[in-house]
């Protein structure tokens, strides 16, 4: 077995550094194989570090899809298509960084779960060692917007957890830090100020000027 990155390269600053990131962090080389990973990982990846080190990376996360041949991570049709594998790949042949979003189907106690990350997978070159830097960012509190929000069917302000209404704009600012603009759509414009034309109120774009034109 290979002795982990930070044992080769690193030193107690840059060991500091890396468990500093809140993110899951993976070090990786050829085949996703695992050379280090950050505190944070570690919680996920929930075994001992010498259990870890030069193992494949759906392994170690318990990827679905690693336990459906005995070869394991990679070998499985639908690894074809892993967007970490992938991503890894193309990072280690282009030398550039690359940025997805990945749904993984994760074994957790005997359980399939569905977990939802924004990856980034960078580059790195030590002399004469080619790896991938791969984090992982948890988005399950955006996807939480993906699933049914209870909505006033006239108001149309939005029940938090907390059974307090808030305005759809107020929810979207407190859940996704958005800030809104307001304007009016043609129909609307159309109810609220008859007298005016959609041309008159700018909701009209180029294209559509062209062709009334045309």
């Amino acid at each position: 077995m290979k002795p982990e990155l930070s044992a080769i390269y690193g030193s107690e600053y840059h060991r500091m550094l890396l468990d500093a990131m809140p993110c899951p962090v993976l070090v990786v080389e050829e085949d996703v194989r695992i050379v280090d990973f950050n505190t944070a990982a570690g919680k996920i990846l929930n075994e001992k570090r010498e259990l870890v080190i030069q193992r494949r990376a759906g392994e170690m996360l318990h990827c679905l899809h690693s336990f459906e041949t005995p070869e394991g991570c990679g070998h499985a049709p639908a690894c074809r298509d892993c967007v970490i594998r992938n991503s890894v790949n193309s990072a280690l042949v282009d030398q550039i960084p690359h940025r997805q979003t990945v749904k993984l189907e994760l074994v957790m106690q005997g359980q399939t779960v569905e977990a939802l990350f924004l990856i980034t997978v960078a580059p790195l070159t030590f002399e004469d060692s080619r790896l991938a830097v791969v984090i992982l960012g948890d988005i399950r509190e955006i996807t939480m917007l993906r699933q049914m929000i209870p909505i006033c069917s006239n108001c149309k302000q939005v029940r938090t957890d907390e059974n307090y209404w808030q305005s759809v704009e107020s929810y979207l600012e407190t859940h996704l830090e958005l800030d809104c603009t307001h304007s009016l759509c043609p129909n609307c414009a159309q109810k609220l100020f008859p007298e005016y034309t959609a041309q008159q109120l700018g909701l009209v774009d180029s294209e559509q000027r062209s062709a009334t034109s045309a």
